[in-house]
């Protein structure tokens, strides 16, 4: 397996044209020092050694550059606002007492009283106006927010009220528990090229962690033992350190979980199964998918592209995908096989079922068939595959990076199905770089692509697929360059629907699935697993469906710190 097969697992909320550097480090010689034996002799038994996030040195400490900064530099140093229990699928106050709206375009947000900087000055309501304010910067990656918020400011010391030209409940949401608070005293001295790219690697957080050493390889996190929620949270982190390791592949990790040097890999490990039924490693459930579901991965078309224009042809294709044998053959049921929606497990209960009943797709080769010649595909010179109408030959490429190889594996069930639908479809394996280049340029046919993880709302589940207008560089959503119009209406209306109101979510998704199932302009394939393998010999108590342990998310990629990670750090325990 290549070193750079799970870049992708982390690149969810960002932008994607991060190289997947080969890891350094990470050599077999464990001993006390942990994977890799270098950086200095730490207990042991007070360190949490993981991997999984980390592909190549880390880059930065700057919790804006929210797609490629250190693991736990957001989360650990900095923290948000809320945090997000996808588990009960509420907002969990953090640096917030409490938050409400006190009218339709106003959100008054209480901070909890004696919160410090880990430089000991105070954290005030001016820090979280001044970091929200950050946004107006055109080229921060949150800029579109200023779009419909109009104002940031601090009312006294402790709230903060925030004005909005148009109120978009389940966004804004999205925003509390994922926009990191950053000192005003410290960042308000720096130019807006350093606010938003600089390393950072001095940084001054609120959280629990603060940064005691860094190389090639390797960040260490050290616990701070004044940090403010140990009273007001009633939580404290077990492991005195946090070693996280770069990526090194795939046969060094499951060396490392073997003889106990590591302690959590948030990666995809072949073989897991195994590992898990001989009991060498733990994971959330003890049977298959042995991984709660993190994002769908889907089938991308190009819709600006014959045959790809034509939703007809987009349903046929995806008839002829047998999604089942994936799952089996490539993940060893590691993974689930998505609904024809593709809306994760977690938000079954915004599924249509009638809906789907009457116009879902399942894998149909007859079927598939039978869609291309209605259409008027039809394959005129008997060599077994369907011309474009116009007669003209029709031949795709799926493109996925090289190196991936579960999904180059997936590509190549993908083709044989397409084939036996009669569809002439091959697969082509370029540099991830290149490849994401391409894609935001709308230069490919078909790519796999799952940068959509869980969420508070289905609203970033399709305002990844149907977001407008369509630029030149699409970097983050929509690479089919699909454009409709009303179903881009329907998603802005799901925005505004309060976060509480699940009949009138319920109602505007069930319209927008109308339009996904006819439309096809994605295909949804199969969910990805939260990777999670945890050993035993040092830290016990890790999250599981089992009775009595606890449900957090045991992850550590960006962004699930503020969904379960950290919280799965506080109810661990010491093994001995």
């Amino acid at each position: 397996m290549g070193m750079r097969t799970r870049v992708r697992l982390t690149a969810t909320l960002a932008v994607f044209g991060l190289a997947a550097t080969a890891c350094t480090g990470g050599g077999s010689s464990g001993g006390a020092t942990g994977p890799g034996g270098k950086g200095g002799s730490l207990p042991r038994n007070e360190t949490l050694y993981t991997t999984g996030t980390q592909w190549g040195p880390p880059a930065n400490y700057n919790p804006l550059r929210n797609w490629d900064h250190a693991t736990g530099t957001k989360g650990l140093v900095y923290e948000t606002l809320f945090h997000f229990d996808p588990d009960t699928g509420k907002l969990i106050p953090w640096l917030a007492e409490s938050g409400a709206w006190t009218d339709d375009k106003t959100y008054d947000v209480k901070l909890r009283a004696g919160i410090t900087w880990a430089d000991g000055k105070p954290l005030t309501a001016k820090d979280v106006a001044y970091s929200y304010g950050l946004g107006k910067i055109e080229a921060s990656a949150f800029h579109t927010l200023w779009s419909w918020l109009s104002g940031a400011e601090a009312v006294d010391a402790t709230t903060v009220r925030f004005t909005f030209k148009e109120a978009r409940y389940q966004e804004w949401d999205y925003t509390l528990f994922g926009q990191p608070v950053v000192p005003e005293h410290i960042w308000s001295t720096r130019t807006d090229e350093e606010v938003l790219n600089g390393v950072n690697d001095k940084p001054v957080g609120t959280g629990a962690y603060k940064l005691r050493s860094k190389s090639q390889d390797r960040v260490v996190w050290e616990r701070r033992e004044d940090w403010w929620g140990v009273k007001a949270l009633d939580k404290k982190p077990a492991p005195r350190y946090v070693v996280d390791v770069s990526n090194p592949s795939n046969e060094v990790v499951i060396g490392q979980l073997g003889q106990g040097q590591l302690d959590l890999s948030n990666n995809f490990l072949p073989g897991a199964a195994s590992l898990i039924k001989s009991r060498k490693v733990v994971s959330y459930y003890d049977e298959a998918p042995y991984m709660l579901s993190a994002n769908t991965a889907w089938l991308v078309p190009n819709t600006t592209k014959k045959p790809m224009d034509d939703a007809a042809f987009r349903r046929a294709l995806a008839a002829s995908v047998d999604t089942g044998k994936i799952v089996k053959g490539v993940y060893g049921e590691l993974v689930k096989p998505a609904s024809p929606t593709g809306l994760l497990p977690q938000w079954e209960q915004f599924d249509d079922k009638a809906l789907i009943a009457g116009k879902g797709f399942a894998h149909d080769v007859a079927k598939a068939k039978e869609e291309l010649a209605a259409a008027g595909y039809k394959d005129a010179n008997g060599d077994g595959f369907v011309e474009n109408k116009d007669g003209s030959t029709l031949s795709l490429k799926l493109a996925v990076p090289s190196g991936w190889t579960d999904w180059m594996e997936a590509a190549k069930v993908i083709a044989a199905g397409a084939k036996e639908a009669g569809i002439q479809l091959t697969t082509e394996f370029p540099d991830q770089n290149a490849l994401n280049e391409r894609r935001g340029k709308g230069d490919f046919d078909l790519v796999i692509n799952n940068e959509r993880q869980l969420s508070n709302t289905p609203w970033t589940y399709y305002e990844y697929m149907f977001q407008m207008p369509v630029q030149k560089q699409q970097n983050t959503v929509n690479f089919g360059r699909y454009e409709n119009q009303e179903a881009w209406k329907l998603v802005r209306e799901l925005g505004g629907v309060k976060t509480d109101d699940t009949a009138g979510m319920k109602t505007v998704i069930s319209k927008i699935q109308d339009i996904q199932l006819t439309e096809m302009p994605i295909i949804p394939l199969w969910y990805n697993g939260l990777w999670s393998q945890s050993t035993t010999g040092t830290w016990k108590n890790w999250p599981s469906d089992a009775d009595g342990t606890p449900k957090a998310a045991p992850a550590l990629w960006r962004n699930w710190l503020e969904m379960g990670g950290f919280e799965t750090l506080t109810q661990l325990k010491p093994a001995s």
